[in-house]
């Protein structure tokens, strides 16, 4: 779900760049490859866009596994990824621009948040890869440092059935926890969610705060989403700034009301768009000139303003948290009041508790 809200969001910037006359008046052209969420394959296609296609700067990877299975052969080469997902944290390459929020911008205010509405119990659901087990223990350090407690902790195969994910929030239930707290993605979201429907669970008793839930994954839920699961990113379809409306407006023309803009497919086109004003300065797509051009870059996206630091190569970005409403969509009950200086490292980490 995620990789097509990517692709397209990409795809709708490079009309629009184009559409207006290009980057130094040449148009840019796509090369689209499907790895199918194997990272072997992930990996021989980065090596086939460097070597056979001449591509030196690569979009996409939804994953950590797949941002992980590119990068040796990205630093190798020469290439420049640009990775607009929310990660783990914990990295920094020259070889990638990190357009996605990390652990400070998420993880921490997600916490945060609910340690002051919903409660310190908190109970651990993810997929069983990289991104949820370096995510889980950022959140473990966090609730610890607030005299929380984690009640359990469980890990999905990426290829669990809704027996598995019923069986995980079940026990969350059994232990009576405040919080489910979810790093689950793919289609297991679906699953997660209908679990805790049908388990019989109050969204405003027990949520779900999860850091990727989108507006897709709810469409695609086969019973509907009760109102009060948690969500913290940088952009909700909702959000009414100018650029938003716009975007929405044009995502819709584009690829049907049914299918709503989400956080994936807002960063990949914000991301395109970023790197257009990188290229026309660098005025080549070599990707060390390209790099040097995007450090301190701005872009007015739809979710607001938000420029490359030229510390880290990570982005600054405006958290938000929002909550279903019970209608497919969300609803935005907190923000940062400006962009967040990225801290991939948490160097300038502070117990929540000390933050309020």
């Amino acid at each position: 779900m995620s990789e097509i809200s990517q692709l397209q969001g990409t795809l709708l910037a490079i009309d629009e760049i184009n559409d207006a006359g290009g980057v130094g008046g040449r148009a840019i052209q796509p090369i689209i490859k499907d790895p199918a969420s194997d990272p072997t394959a992930y990996a021989r296609l980065a090596a086939n866009l460097i070597l056979e296609e001449g591509a030196a700067n690569i979009f996409g990877c939804s994953s950590s596994f797949s941002r992980k299975a590119v990068l040796p052969w990205i630093e190798r080469r020469g290439g420049l990824l640009w990775y607009s997902v929310v990660y783990e944290g914990f990295e920094y390459s020259p070889n990638i621009i990190y357009t996605g929020p990390t652990i400070n911008q998420t993880h921490l205010p997600l916490a945060n948040y609910l340690f002051r509405h919903v409660g310190k119990r908190f109970f651990l659901i993810g997929s069983d890869y990289l991104f949820p087990r370096e995510s889980n223990r950022v959140i473990r350090d966090i609730v610890e440092d607030v005299g929380g407690t984690i009640l359990g902790e469980h890990y999905v195969p990426l290829s669990a059935g809704y027996e598995t994910y019923a069986e995980a929030v079940a026990c969350a239930a059994e232990a009576d926890a405040d919080v489910i707290f979810s790093t689950v993605i793919g289609p297991g979201t679906s699953h997660l969610y209908d679990s805790h429907n049908e388990a019989g669970l109050d969204a405003r008793r027990m949520p779900i705060a999860a850091l990727t839930t989108s507006e897709v994954h709810l469409r695609a839920m086969r019973t509907p989403v009760g109102a009060g699961h948690l969500v913290c990113a940088p952009y909700f379809e909702s959000l009414k700034t100018a650029e938003n409306l716009r975007f929405v407006e044009r995502y819709r023309a584009r690829y049907g009301s049914a299918r709503p803009a989400d956080g994936p497919a807002e960063a990949a086109y914000s991301t395109v768009h970023l790197f257009a004003k990188a290229l026309a300065d660098a005025g080549t797509t070599d990707p060390e000139r390209v790099r040097a051009a995007v450090l301190g870059q701005h872009y007015l996206a739809p979710e607001g303003l938000i420029t490359v630091d030229p510390d880290n190569s990570h982005t600054y970005i405006r958290p938000r948290i929002a909550v279903t409403t019970g209608r497919a969509d969300f609803r935005i009950v907190e923000e940062a009041p400006e962009p967040v200086k990225p801290d991939p490292y948490l160097v300038y980490y502070e117990a929540p508790e000390r933050c309020e």
